[in-house]
């Protein structure tokens, strides 16, 4: 890695530190992460399946 680029890297992770994300935005992320790692493991899981999840988990 060249100078040039430790220094662009070095500036978007200070930038990405700033950033903050709204409830909805978080939830968005924990179902795309869940999703990602559970269709990983088996492929017959859909986003469908985890937002419904999600819900039930939320309305406890």
């Amino acid at each position: 890695m060249t100078v040039e680029q430790q220094n662009q890297l070095n500036y978007l992770l200070n930038e990405a530190r700033k950033a903050t994300m709204s409830d909805a935005e978080m939830i968005e992320q924990r179902m795309s992460f869940a999703y990602g790692n559970s269709a990983f493991e088996n492929p017959m899981i859909t986003k469908e399946m985890v937002e419904n999840e999600a819900r039930k988990l939320a309305a406890k």
